[in-house]
């Protein structure tokens, strides 16, 4: 009994191997999934691939009518309409009320929003997190993906094909951004990128609520990227893996701006 299960499960598991590396219509390889689930300092997360010289990578905001997507499920069909498929997508920044980016946003080559060096509100509490310094920049151009500080960015003056503005940042040429507390209480469920060896991309969004000394070391001590920005947190933060079978909502009625990976439909 135990070794017909154990052979049943091993049919499984192959099963299951073969679906995921199947080939596409084409004939070409079909990328295996780019998200895993991992674990760092009791803390979990998911952590998703992305090589940007390989891989389709793109921001989405609005749709064909001009109304913001708000939804991974507006996204993937708009995809799928395009003869495609979503294989990811996390929420690409905090935005306003009404789904507008809070800071800069470029899509297919436009500067959709300008870059904000807006002053926080001068409001009780802490200061939001957008406005915590240095805030920053991750943006696509012909050479790769970059994360910057947005002096840096403005500075530099790049031409970008997608680009997108949050902060703070994270880690700043392989150094934890200072003004991380330690042990601090202020734990939430947080997204963010990071630019790692090689130049792959690593999206991550952590499972369990996190305070930003700690997401920050992800990156630095367990993954290896000197750069890395925060992208949102808590009711704001969502991701989009059908592998995984995660369809995450917004607690805000919908996202703003949208990271995708899109990949070859497959039959």
């Amino acid at each position: 009994m135990l070794r017909t299960m154990f052979a049943f499960a091993l049919l499984l598991a192959g099963a299951l191997a073969a679906r995921a590396d199947a080939p596409n219509a084409d004939g070409t390889p079909a990328p295996a999934d780019p998200c895993t689930r991992q674990n760092f300092e009791g803390a979990a997360y998911i952590v998703c691939d992305v090589d940007p010289a390989e891989a389709d990578l793109r921001l989405f905001w609005k749709d064909a009518g001009g109304k913001p997507y708000r939804s991974f499920s507006g996204v993937a069909d708009a995809v799928t309409g395009q003869g495609h498929r979503l294989l990811f997508a996390m929420n690409a920044g905090m935005y306003r009320e009404d789904f507008t980016p809070m800071g800069l946003y470029v899509e297919d080559g436009k500067a959709l929003i300008p870059a904000s060096r807006e002053a926080p509100p001068k409001v009780p509490g802490p200061v939001p997190n957008f406005f915590k310094q240095p805030n920053g920049i991750f943006y696509l151009d012909r050479t790769g993906a970059h994360i910057v500080s947005t002096e840096d960015f403005l500075k530099r003056k790049p031409s970008v094909q997608f680009a997108t503005q949050s902060g703070p940042m994270l880690v700043i040429k392989n150094r934890v951004n200072p003004i991380f507390i330690p042990g601090s209480t202020d734990r939430t469920r947080r997204n963010g990128v990071g630019l790692c060896p090689g130049g792959t991309l690593r999206f991550v969004i952590s499972e369990d609520d996190v305070n930003f000394h700690d997401f920050a070391r992800l990156f630095r001590d367990e993954l290896k990227c000197p750069d890395a920005l925060f992208l949102d947190g808590a009711n704001g933060t969502g991701l989009y893996n059908p592998a995984l079978g995660r369809n995450d909502t917004s607690w805000h009625g919908g996202y703003g701006p949208i990271i995708g990976l899109v990949g070859e439909k497959q039959d």
